[in-house]
């Protein structure tokens, strides 16, 4: 069994702020996330249920994220990055050899 998420990026219904809908694709549990930490914290939670295991995470954006958006949310995304190699000492991203 393969463990997906997908996370979504969409604005409020007003269309001021940003969150993140993340979807387990085994269990079809879902979380609206306001912030990055947010989403970090509930990636956690949900990976925690399959010992930390995660196959992929698969990105989509509604077509109305205007593009300080993304600017943001690469931003936020690059600073938790730096975090959490920071402090487990190893690349997120590991290069293919």
């Amino acid at each position: 069994m393969a463990v997906i998420f997908t996370s979504t990026i969409k604005m409020d219904e007003a269309g001021e702020n940003w969150f993140i809908e993340l979807k387990d694709m085994v269990d079809d549990r879902v979380a609206m996330c306001q912030n990055m930490e947010e989403y970090v914290a509930k990636v956690e939670e949900f990976g925690n249920d399959y010992g930390g295991n995660i196959d992929s995470v698969n990105w989509y954006k509604d077509e109305n994220i205007p593009e300080q958006v993304m600017d943001e949310i690469r931003f936020e995304m690059s600073k938790q990055q730096a975090e959490i190699e920071e402090k487990t000492g190893e690349p997120l991203i590991k290069e293919e050899k």
